[in-house]
């Protein structure tokens, strides 16, 4: 097969949603469907010993989520599938964001009794800003729950987007009797099956939604259906391929992805129609995938992915070219080659060693320190990828050490923690305290953790009352030196040494920006 065929068959996204809408159960399944799984992991489930595939740190296992992104591939039929299992939890949004940049496309999960949530809104505005095609999944039809159509409706008006259903429901909760595939043409006939997978119960290709075989499966819910969906079809839009990949319509499925019902039609339709890797842009011109020298940029760093061995792991998107093992690449920030002896690729925490990679696939490299999200590997051009920011973070919290003997590893474990671009450290340079900056509360709870189960550092939180953190920088090297003069208590730095501002308060932020108008004030950084 050649490279540009390669292209082609590969499919690369990314599975958003609001917690506990089913996100991280669907990616079990469709590795199931897969092949590259043969039990499906009991994601909520503390008395089960099997956990998700996908979340493999300890405290994700503990306590049911998803706070990090977990990449996954296997082969589906013809086509290499790529997943990037993204956190739900609205305190780590920020690894989801950046997350995306890596993705052609998405796969949103919508819980059939909560409906559409505020965190899910947030996401598929960033989708939406980035053109990236969407695909729903309605989870959980064998549950009590929302009308479909009123589903579909919510969608339409809190997410603004334009839908078409490629399948219909049969019932609902616990009169669910089944699907029609639209797509296909085919009735799929419900039957609970969590574990592992045989068939998706009975499913029949149909001539039309007249055919007989309907009422002899479903009885009396036959005309209750033929009757909502005779309104379906005159209500939404006839499926276009080319308005699903412009992101101007929403293909929509319903199933049950705990049953394994729904997810195979889902994951048929998505490998036909989602798009293959497309051009990403750089500070330079628009690399194509189908451009012959390769180019990739690092979109998450994860430290300790394998705490036995202190292992940390940069995940780099192949956007052109060919990849290849033991073959030299040009850091583009660091002005140095750097040779991968061991290049992996993963099946979650499962990694085996890859020879080579096309563009769309996620390949994981060893990092000793020496990267950072956003960094950009080429075969010699000087470009940087753009797009991949980190936000001012909204929380904050003084960071102490709580054994004097473990100082060393705090603050190792501190710094290869904020590599992975979900926490921030700021240095305030009137007293060196360091400063932990999220987005949310839960973030601090699982540094904490990791600092004391992964580096055997013992942390203390203090409280710390802050409006906003920001970059800032100035042309007039004497104006900068004056503003922080003026304001030297709110002064830090990064572990990058880029200024910071602390603002107390929205009232603070607004007079420093009045009062020196050429200090720019960042609230994004791709420093």
């Amino acid at each position: 097969m050649d490279r540009i065929q390669e292209i082609h068959r590969r499919r690369t996204f990314a599975i958003i949603s609001h917690p506990d809408a089913g996100k991280t159960t669907l990616t079990e399944k469709l590795l199931l469907f897969g092949g590259a799984i043969r039990v499906a992991g009991a994601v909520k489930s503390n008395k089960i010993k099997k956990t998700a595939t996908s979340d493999f740190m300890e405290i994700e296992r503990q306590r049911g989520i998803s706070v990090a992104t977990s990449v996954m591939g296997f082969e589906y039929g013809e086509y290499k599938v790529n997943i990037l299992d993204t956190p739900g939890h609205k305190d780590f949004a920020e690894d989801t964001f950046r997350t995306l940049t890596a993705a052609d496309s998405v796969i949103v999960v919508i819980d059939v009794a909560k409906g559409v949530e505020q965190q899910t809104e947030k996401l598929v505005e960033v989708c939406k800003m980035r053109k990236i095609p969407m695909m729903f999944f309605i989870n959980k039809l064998d549950r009590p729950g929302l009308d479909a159509f009123e589903l579909l409706d919510e969608i339409e008006l809190k997410l603004n987007c334009k839908v078409t259903p490629l399948s219909w429901p049969i019932g609902m909760g616990i009169d669910f009797k089944g699907v029609y595939n639209k797509y296909e043409s085919k009735l799929d006939i419900f039957a609970k099956n969590s574990q592992v997978l045989n068939d998706e119960g009975a499913s029949i290709t149909v001539e039309s939604t007249d055919d007989k075989i309907f009422d002899d499966k479903l009885g009396e819910a036959a005309d209750k259906f033929r009757e909502e969906y005779e309104l379906v079809s005159g209500v939404y839009d006839e499926f276009e391929k080319e308005d699903y990949l412009n992101g101007d319509i929403c293909p929509v499925f319903f199933g049950s992805a705990l049953n394994n019902f729904g997810v195979r039609d889902l994951l048929n339709c998505f490998t036909e129609i989602a798009p293959h890797p497309q051009p990403v842009e750089t500070d330079l011109k628009i690399m194509k995938p189908e451009d012959e020298k390769f180019s990739g940029f690092i979109f998450k760093i994860h430290a300790n992915i394998d705490p036995n061995h202190r292992s940390r792991i940069a995940f780099v998107k192949v956007v052109s070219g060919v990849f290849e093992r033991n073959k030299n690449y040009y850091h583009t920030k660091l002005n140095r080659n750097f040779k991968f002896n061991n290049p992996t690729s993963f099946m979650a925490s499962k990694k085996e060693i890859v020879e080579e990679a096309f563009p769309g696939d996620i390949v994981g490299i060893p990092d000793t320190g020496n990267f950072k999200i956003g960094d950009t590997f080429t075969e010699g051009e000087k470009m940087n990828f753009v797009g991949i920011p980190n936000f001012a973070p909204e929380k904050f919290q003084y960071i102490e050490n709580a054994d004097p003997l473990k100082s060393k590893q705090l603050n190792k474990g501190i710094l290869q923690l904020m590599d992975e671009g979900v926490a921030q450290l700021f240095i305030r340079t009137a007293n060196n305290k360091k400063i932990i900056g999220t987005v949310g509360n839960l973030q601090f709870e699982v540094i904490k953790y990791r600092l004391k189960h992964e580096y055997s550092a013992l942390s203390r939180f203090e409280p710390l009352s802050l409006y906003r953190a920001c970059w800032i920088t100035c042309d007039d090297d004497k104006k900068m030196k004056e503003f922080k003069q003026k304001n030297g208590f709110f002064i830090a730095e990064d572990k990058n040494g880029n200024d910071i501002f602390l603002a107390e308060t929205a009232w603070s932020l607004q007079r420093a920006q009045e009062k020196f108008p050429d200090v720019k004030f960042h609230f994004k950084s791709e420093f």
